[in-house]
């Protein structure tokens, strides 16, 4: 018996439906609604920097030192600072808008938001109106800057970091006020 070539074609293009369709459901439990295939293409997208970050520095081995304790404190700062900055800050809501929408103002500057859309725009949304998401991001940027642009990399620290100090002592300075 011969099939015809459409009549194989149709049928293998049912099969990758159903394959398609039995993958989805095995990535999305239902009723979850998460985009499980989003966040697994963000996952790999920092797996993909991240791997690209240490083969493009491994030559810079000479440069690479632990981070003693005070440089740990002041990448930390550093990093909730910047994290803060790109998923808080009023003023770069401009690059989160294409993926959240205003909700309220947070004080401080910053402001609340909630995430839109669906799929990557939705996981993408997530993960730049979460301080705690991108702190993973700033803190990789950092430290592969520590190895690839020491001098540029510990200005922004720098930089960083005495803002965020400084921040924590003006919220200080203003509750101590506020019991005066």
């Amino acid at each position: 018996m011969t099939v015809q070539p459409a009549k194989k074609a149709t049928r293998a293009v049912k099969k990758a439906a159903q394959s398609t369709s039995a993958s989805k459901a095995a990535s999305r439990p239902e009723g979850d609604p998460r985009p499980l295939r989003a966040y697994a293409a963000i996952l790999a997208s920092y797996a993909v920097l991240s791997g690209s970050l240490a083969l493009g520095l491994r030559h810079k081995r000479f440069r690479l030192q632990a981070l003693g304790p005070m440089d740990l404190v002041l990448y930390g700062l550093a990093t909730e600072h910047l994290g803060r900055v790109i998923t808080k800050d009023s003023v770069t809501a401009v690059l989160r808008s294409p993926f959240t929408r205003f909700k309220d103002p947070a004080g401080e500057g910053e402001v609340n938001e909630e995430v839109i859309g669906d799929g990557h725009r939705h996981a993408i949304g997530e993960l730049i109106s979460c301080p705690f998401c991108v702190a993973q991001w700033v803190a990789t940027g950092l430290v592969a800057g520590s190895v690839g642009a020491p001098t540029l990399t510990t200005a922004v620290v720098s930089v960083s970091a005495a803002a965020r100090a400084s921040d924590y002592l003006q919220l200080l300075y203003g509750l101590l006020r506020k019991d005066q």
